[in-house]
């Protein structure tokens, strides 16, 4: 994996980099290379969450379309240089085009993989290849470039104070998906009833361990917390590149399956900002602050209360993170199949580079589901919500990428 941050290079100290640190083409999986170049190009132009995600299953989705082209000529099979720079060209298309902020620093990486890639008529398929299918799946995405503008209003009386920022993802529900028939598909039921003993159950719950100043949070769940508020995609796909990573794969199989992972990861976003903003439920630190309003015996107000975390801009129901950990971990699941599952790990830049390791993909999607509430920004319901709303999604991309087409 490439270690030196993008945001502290120009284009030619990095291409020289690459060429340093990038394996042999021999050793090297250009589908792998490529995410973690990517990965970076997203956090250094600042892009949130959900537009990172749609840049990454873009990308991966055209690599995967060119890699398939090769497949299919029989002639040339998906390996070796054709496959090398039909990933590289479909990336630099993509990401040109997704990126504009970071098109000196592309066409740099562009260069330097480029050159480590023999010369000659494959070479030159495969960039062909890739560039068209980068375009052709452009031209799928262009909806998404002319979403109406953002209309929400904050909630208020004449001349009352309100918070001004805009919550995140507003348009996403808006957004044609690549797997889902539509973005309220998988949309669940409402949250629990403010009167229920499932509410008394989740509310206290997340007060006493979630609280900032929670005493009965263990020092491992308070890592678990500051590990898991990083939320861009580099952090699962950490989790996809252990399996990617085994032996015996090859270039179509590891470009189908980031594929697979991208387009259930952004169908993900679709469909939980969808419900997000359907039911506008409040978060934690709402509710806490104002457990005398909620009618319910068993939940007591604490006006000081304040979370371990600080909760993201949208609203609490389902969980995002808990919803993505499922929507991965089911291709995953599907991936990895019978045989030996590999150790799972990743890393987190909210907890210092610091990696985490799971044996199964079932402890991965519990430990995320666990953090949000050690962080004091989801209830219980909503992450067993999210994560089942992410088994459903995982399991449409399962099926219409990862199992044999008729």
């Amino acid at each position: 994996m490439i270690n030196v941050p993008l945001a502290r290079m120009g284009g030619v100290a990095l291409a020289a980099t690459l060429l340093i640190a990038l394996p042999t083409a021999a050793q090297a999986d250009a589908t792998i290379d490529w995410n973690v170049k990517a990965s970076e190009l997203v956090a250094d132009a600042k892009l949130g969450t959900p537009p990172a995600v749609r840049v990454l299953a873009i990308a991966h989705t055209a690599a995967y379309e060119a890699l398939s082209v090769l497949d299919r000529t029989g002639a040339r099979t998906p390996t070796g240089p054709a496959a090398d720079a039909a990933i590289a060209a479909a990336h630099r298309v993509t990401l040109t085009k997704l990126l504009p902020s970071q098109k000196a620093t592309i066409e740099a990486v562009y260069g330097a993989v480029l050159a480590q890639i023999e010369d000659g008529p494959a070479r030159q398929f495969g960039i062909e290849a890739g560039e068209r299918a980068a375009a052709d799946v452009l031209a799928r995405r262009s909806e998404d470039s002319s979403l109406p503008a953002a209309t929400y209003r904050p909630h208020s009386t004449a001349g009352a104070w309100v918070p001004t920022a805009e919550p995140a993802a507003l348009q996403w529900p808006q957004r044609k998906p690549w797997l889902m028939k539509h973005a309220a598909q998988f949309r669940p039921g409402s949250p629990t009833a403010l009167g229920s003993d499932n509410w008394a159950r989740d509310y206290n719950e997340v007060k006493a361990i979630g609280a900032r100043a929670s005493r009965l949070r263990t020092a491992e769940q308070t890592e678990i917390a500051r590990f898991w508020e990083y939320s861009m995609p580099s952090i699962y796909y950490g989790v996809v590149q252990s399996v990617a990573q085994t032996p015996g794969r090859d270039a179509l199989r590891n470009a189908r399956l980031y594929a697979a992972v991208a387009q259930a990861m952004d169908d993900a976003m679709i469909g939980v900002f969808d419900s997000k903003y359907h039911y506008l439920f409040w978060r934690p630190a709402t509710a806490i602050r104002n457990g005398d309003l909620d009618g319910n015996s068993a939940t007591e107000r604490d006006p000081s209360w304040s979370p371990l975390s600080d909760a993201p801009l949208h609203p609490e129901y389902p969980s995002a993170h808990s919803i993505l950990a499922a929507a991965v971990g089911t291709v995953l699941s599907a991936e990895i199949g019978a045989g030996p599952a590999p150790v799972l790990a990743t890393t987190s830049p909210t907890a210092k580079g610091v990696v985490r390791r799971w044996r199964n993909v079932e402890d991965f999607i519990a430990e995320v589901a666990n953090a949000r509430v050690y962080e004091g920004i989801h209830f219980r319901t909503s992450t067993e919500v999210g994560i089942e709303m992410g088994r459903r999604i995982g399991q449409l991309a399962v099926t219409a990428l990862l199992e044999p087409q008729p």
